[in-house]
């Protein structure tokens, strides 16, 4: 029996049995399974399987990590024991989503909604920073602002200002057209519904308590009723709703309008219906549940003061975990976009606190962990946490060992509960982290950075205590080498590591910015579980991958976002080009190459439009990944050239 059978078979017992997988397929490096019952999976026996690298729940899908080349032969004997059939990684990652509850999916939702638009909310939240060091009071001279210090600049400040608020003040557009194209229905007609909800004629809806009061708020008359004409500037919940009944009704409405006066009739009727139900029923209504929600999370954060502070830091990584974090995107969205009400975001503050816990405690477990592979990951994913990006130090690091992300939830709580004391705010949006000094209220500067000490400190320190503990697994069975299956005599040896296995005419195969593996926004990926790695940023470059150096291709995937080369001194190359990209189903991508072709250093292999797949996935960031060097080592770059340390 072929021991990629017999990993198949302890994959089959390790999650419950044949019957309890609904559906399985594989990108280019995971074995993906959606599975009836989760919790009848045994961790500890999948951890024991020679070829698995690693493993983890998401999204609905326990998926494997067996490597390029592995993957393939794993997945094709589960086939065929189990007699499941194979689906797409799109359809995979449908039944998965289809499998959470109610709330799961809506979380999700959002999530889909409003990733795509956070570079333009962040842009103009940094931007908010940036006009925020210019025209703060103490921030930089005591007494002044820069502004009034230097009046020439003065211009530049009101030009940063015009350029921060554009986002938020046509936010509607930038939802509606995304929540529109999520719902199922033509995305153009959301931004015009969007368009319609922030038009000038209309009264902005920061302006809308003063004009009623003063009794300035103007109506429509339609057959005896009256409609107000409020826009919806800086809301959420009624665009997204709003942006729900206008692709339900286009969707509808084609079905029943014949083809011939579609292009005319559809989007006539579902623009004036979804228009006049926004104005006279659905907007205000959802104005006022979406005012109520944001006064709900306020009340928690105002009301229980330092306890609601702490509550909030603790639960803040368990409610990353689930994803449920991005519920709080349009909370954050709403009180950035209303400032001038709301003063700014609480959230930031908070998020800020558990980013610079989970980098203090992958750098506690740096100290305290035998295990060298995990300290080279801790030592990179912890600069990274505290910079803003948490995922590779908490998945990779603080979770598996689990006594650091303990040390991380009570060192958050404390320093939420310190800089809730202070009522810190944002003022903006960005890096949550050491770089969210510039998003702060100038009055909050102090507290904020104190919090990060705090949070900072106390996570490290009980990280220290924590691994004296029963918390810590490596006390109760020191970590040991992963097993790694006999080599059989077709087989070729791991490179010696001694060697310089990177061969003379080396040249990166994509343009782009360099970056380390802890700086991949996938877990997998940053921890190195495939092996040493390094990435690119391919964004601005032409999108050609080529040949690193001379040699052969190995593998090209079916879907062709990942192509596995072989050098002529025998060094093993897998380029992931994007993460994520196997469900673009070779969208985008044009292979210019065969498997077992010889390749020279410089050769055109693949061709990337980035621009056409750049929306459609969450990073371009492309991860190189050299397969046969996983046991503790790492990659460093220098004069261009990848050098792998061990």
């Amino acid at each position: 029996m072929s021991e990629y059978r017999q990993t198949a078979e302890a994959i089959i017992a390790a999650v419950g049995g044949r019957d309890n997988i609904a559906a399985a397929t594989h990108c280019a490096t995971r074995l993906r399974m959606v599975l009836k019952d989760e919790s009848k999976i045994d961790k500890a026996a999948v951890d024991a399987i020679p070829l698995a690298k690693g493993n983890f729940l998401t999204a609905g899908q326990f998926q494997i990590i067996l490597g390029t080349g592995t993957v393939n032969k794993v997945t094709a004997e589960l086939l065929d024991l189990t007699g499941v059939k194979q689906v797409s990684t799109q359809e995979a990652k449908d039944l998965g989503a289809a499998k959470g509850n109610l709330l799961q999916r809506f979380v999700k939702t959002l999530s889909d909604i409003f990733v795509p638009i956070i570079p333009a909310i962040v842009a103009g939240g940094l931007l908010m920073g940036l006009n925020n060091v210019l025209t703060a009071h103490d921030l930089v001279i005591k007494g002044k602002t820069l502004i009034e210090a230097y009046p020439q600049w003065a211009g530049l400040a009101e030009m940063i200002n015009t350029f921060a608020n554009a986002p938020f003040v046509f936010l509607p557009i930038l939802i509606a057209f995304s929540a529109t194209r999520i719902f199922g229905g033509n995305p153009y007609l959301g931004a015009v519904l969007g368009m319609i909800m922030v038009h000038p004629d209309l009264t902005n809806n920061y302006a809308l308590a003063q004009a009623t009061a003063d009794g300035t708020l103007q109506y429509w008359n339609i057959l005896g009723f009256s409609v107000a004409k409020v826009g919806y500037q800086g809301t959420v919940l009624p665009i997204l709703v709003c942006s729900w009944i206008l692709a339900k009704l286009e969707r509808s409405l084609r079905r029943v309008i014949p083809a011939s006066v579609d292009l005319l009739l559809t989007p006539l009727l579902a623009i004036f219906i979804t228009a006049l139900l926004t104005f006279t029923i659905v907007g205000p209504a959802t104005r006022d549940a979406g005012i109520a929600f944001t006064d709900a999370i306020q009340w928690l954060y105002n009301t229980a003061g330092v306890l609601g502070g702490a509550i909030l830091g603790g639960l803040y990584a368990p409610v990353v975990i689930t994803g449920m974090h991005n519920s709080f995107i349009p909370v954050e969205t709403q009180l950035i976009a209303d400032i001038a009400n709301t003063g700014g975001t609480f959230i930031f503050p908070i998020a800020a606190m558990n980013n610079i816990s989970q980098g203090a405690a992958a750098f506690g477990a740096l100290f305290c962990t035998k295990d060298a592979k995990l300290k080279g990951v801790a030592s990179a994913s912890g600069i990274s946490a505290v910079l803003g990006i948490t995922e590779p130090a908490m998945f990779g690091v603080n979770l598996r060992l689990r006594y650091p992300f303990y040390a991380a939830l009570i060192g958050t709580a404390c320093a939420s509960a310190y800089i809730t004391l202070y009522h810190t705010k944002a003022v903006a949006l960005g890096a949550a982290g050491i770089p969210g000094i510039i998003s702060i209220g100038a009055q909050y500067l102090t507290p904020y950075i104190v919090g990060m000490v705090i949070a900072f400190a106390i996570t490290f320190s009980l990280t220290l205590v924590f691994s004296r503990s029963r918390y810590n697994p490596e006390r109760l069975a020191p970590v040991a080498p992963a097993p790694v299956a006999p080599a059989t005599p077709a087989e070729k040896p791991a490179p010696a590591p001694d060697a310089d296995p990177i061969p003379a005419e080396w040249q990166m195969p994509l343009q782009g910015r360099v970056l380390a593996a802890s700086d991949i926004p996938d877990p997998a990926f940053a921890a190195n579980a495939l092996g040493a790695s390094f990435a690119i940023d391919p964004t601005g470059g032409d999108g050609i991958v080529r040949a690193p150096a001379n040699g052969s291709v190995a593998t090209i995937f079916p879907t062709r976002h990942a192509i596995g080369l072989e050098t002529d001194n025998g060094l093993e190359i897998l380029i992931h080009i994007g993460i994520d990209t196997v469900k673009l189903s070779g969208e985008g991508f044009t292979v210019l190459v065969k498997e077992g072709e010889r390749i020279t250093v410089g050769q055109e292999l693949v061709k990337v439009d980035l621009a056409a797949i750049a929306d459609k996935v969450p990073s371009l960031v492309t991860p190189v990944i050299f397969t046969a060097y996983d046991e503790g080592q790492t990659v460093e770059i220098e004069n261009g050239r990848p050098k792998i340390v061990h």
